[in-house]
């Protein structure tokens, strides 16, 4: 399979792409945040197994476990100057020989079939993306489960919210809870580390606590048992 980078277009896309959480895991050293960092452009191959990172646009992303859901909320409204957009999702997961195969259920009778690969190491890390939209997700939902069998499945309610260069997600998790997610939308001349700054200035803006800081998609975490709390 030829894979590709994502391309986000549009900000009103944005959500209906892979939403980074879900894409990779990391582990923060001691004293430092938990970020990820994810490719959102074609890449430009120089030579056989050369890439050229310098062309690719970059998200910067941090996860954590919101304690309270109002509290949060009202910030988030008031430094992005909106209520948000309330956003439905139900992703299933299929068993995959590699990366990662999930169907997402916009619940509007359309959605998405992504397969993603991103190295299980500590630290930033890239993910590679292919993408094909679907008008039935029931159909395809059911020819994959017979074909491959699922691996797990996640629902969730996002409300979405947009301050400066970055999107704000806060999550109601099915089996899970209620979690929030930074993602950085990187600009051409940013570096990781402008990304970082970023994420942790709105972290501060926000009252999110560094021990609040999660690692791993919410698949991860269910598969791993984590409960509501």
């Amino acid at each position: 399979m030829v894979l590709r980078f994502l391309l986000i277009q549009h900000v009103e896309l944005w959500e209906e792409l892979l939403p980074f959480s879900d894409r990779c895991c990391c582990h923060a050293p001691e004293g430092r945040e938990c970020f990820a960092v994810k490719s959102s452009a074609d890449t430009h191959v120089q030579t056989a197994g050369t890439v050229n990172s310098r062309a690719m646009p970059s998200n910067v992303e941090i996860k954590a476990k919101v304690s309270d859901l109002t509290q949060f909320a009202e910030k988030a409204a008031e430094l992005s100057q909106s209520e948000g957009t309330i956003i439905r999702q139900h992703d299933t997961f299929f068993n995959c020989s590699q990366g990662r195969l999930k169907l997402r259920d916009f619940m509007n009778e359309s959605g998405q079939l992504i397969f993603y690969e991103r190295p299980d190491t500590d630290g930033p890390k890239l993910s590679r993306y292919s993408i094909s939209p679907t008008s039935d997700p029931p159909s395809l939902r059911t020819v994959l489960s017979d074909a491959l069998g699922v691996k797990g499945e996640v629902r969730k309610e996002r409300r979405l919210f947009l301050i400066g260069q970055t999107r704000v997600h806060l999550d109601t998790v099915e089996g899970l809870g209620n979690y929030m997610e930074l993602e950085v939308v990187m600009r051409p001349e940013q570096t990781v580390e402008d990304g970082q700054q970023v994420a942790e200035d709105l972290m501060q803006k926000l009252g999110v606590s560094k021990e609040s800081l999660v690692t791993g998609a919410y698949m991860d975490l269910l598969l791993k048992g984590h409960k509501e709390t």
